[in-house]
């Protein structure tokens, strides 16, 4: 495991914060002063051995000086340097910061992410409000009951002469239209509640079913899993609707697997790199198929999205700064939307997530057509869209959003509805 450029410093800090003198450790482990100084001020290289004598007097182990153990975290603050394009970090000086302030930079790195999370519960929050259409159903039920109610109510009090027969028709009315009333507020609440908590409890939608229940394994499946078949884990899924999407998911899985072996196609991916065409003719097959299977690696980290001809999400892998809509279309300024149009033609660009995240992605969108019916039969288009996360920032990108109503760039000349972002302001 490298050591970090920075080991020195970790040494002094945590000399300095023990209260131990530079002489008093060097005679611990057996070096002159100056030697440990020149260690310090990272001027010298420091071999295993004595870095754990080292470690020993100061009551650190070995993994503290790795630079695999810091790689994450220099990641993050740089993601969250990027996201606040405007505060003047210095970028260039993140491994000093993490040598010399270790806490402060789990903090800022923990506070970066906590502001994705709840931008991407925001986002959740606004494309269920917006356009659940079941959401809007039982709100209009509760409505409609609470108007009968108030009708009824109203006659009952302002018609003194009302015949007996009459009245006992209205009083009959309303304790109906109550109960319905009440019914329908206690679905509502247990449907809210139900969506309320961590994403994988309680679902909207049968898709959305299926997307948790590959998200809980980490949206793979091992090769001789799919020979044997996952039957009863897609049992165990809550709806029908979600049960037959996932056998779907789980058969097309089966068959990439067969035409791609889990070895086989590491070892392409490993020497062409996350090239679907490259890959695809290497291993003879589709690059749809590909992108299904790079998508499916956890070794790789890469997003997808998929959508049919009429531009509906079918599946939708997320990747981290890329927020994907739960709910209604999507960005129209996506490539994948432009490979619609491009059937068999490859569409490569950097895009970047407006807002507050800024984002970068190097996104590869494709489209593959199908004729299930024969010649006479209709053409089916699907389409591809792999994310891939994207460091730098030289260059021109275009500029995409997850969803209208909650995308804050106004001028897009792609707009379709106004934001409540902007509404807001």
């Amino acid at each position: 495991m490298p050591l970090s450029a920075l080991t020195g410093t970790r040494l002094r800090e945590r000399r300095l914060a023990a209260g131990l003198r530079q002489a008093d450790v060097a005679a611990t482990v057996g070096i002159s002063a100056s030697y440990l100084n020149l260690i310090e001020h990272n001027r010298r290289r420091v071999s295993g051995q004595m870095l754990d004598r080292l470690g020993a007097a100061l009551g650190l182990e070995r993994t503290a000086f790795s630079a695999g153990r810091e790689a994450a975290l220099l990641d993050d603050l740089r993601a969250a340097a990027a996201a606040s394009e405007g505060a003047g970090a210095e970028v260039e000086r993140l491994e000093e910061f993490v040598g010399r302030y270790p806490g402060w930079a789990v903090l800022v790195a923990g506070q970066h992410g906590r502001v994705m999370r709840l931008e991407r519960a925001l986002a959740a929050l606004n494309d269920r409000v917006t356009h659940d259409p079941h959401l809007s159903h039982a709100l209009h039920e509760v409505l409609s009951a609470l108007s009968s109610v108030r009708s009824t109510a109203a006659i009952l009090a302002e018609t003194e002469d009302l015949e007996p027969d009459w009245r006992e028709r209205f009083h009959r009315n309303l304790h109906q239209d109550s109960e319905r009333m009440a019914g329908g507020a206690e679905a509502l609440v247990a449907y809210l509640d139900a969506g309320s908590g961590a994403a994988d409890e309680g679902f909207l939608a049968p898709q959305e079913e299926m997307e948790s229940w590959l998200r809980s394994r980490d949206w793979q499946f091992g090769d001789e899993e799919l020979r044997h078949g996952v039957a009863g884990e897609v049992a165990g899924l809550a709806s029908s609707a979600a049960r037959v999407l996932a056998a779907g998911h789980v058969a097309r899985a089966a068959l990439d697997a067969r035409a791609m072996p889990r070895a086989a196609f590491v070892a392409a991916w490993q020497a062409t790199g996350p090239d679907p065409l490259a890959l695809a003719e290497r291993l003879g097959v589709g690059v749809a198929a590909v992108m299904r299977r790079l998508a499916a690696l956890a070794e790789a980290k890469l997003g997808l999205v998929v959508c049919d001809a009429s531009g509906t999400l079918t599946f939708r892998k997320p990747s981290p700064g890329f927020q994907l809509p739960r709910f209604g279309a999507a960005c129209p300024l996506w490539p994948l939307y432009a490979a619609l149009g491009r059937p068999m033609q490859p569409i490569e660009a950097v895009v970047e997530m407006a807002g507050q995240t800024g984002a970068r992605h190097r996104v590869i969108a494709y489209c593959e057509t199908r004729h299930p019916a024969g010649l006479r039969g209709p053409e089916l288009r699907e389409a591809s869209m792999l994310i891939l996360p994207l460091a730098g920032r030289e260059g021109a990108a275009l500029r995409v959003g997850s969803t209208c109503r909650i995308c804050p760039q106004a001028d897009c000349p792609a707009r379709r509805e106004p934001s409540i972002l902007t509404e807001a302001v």
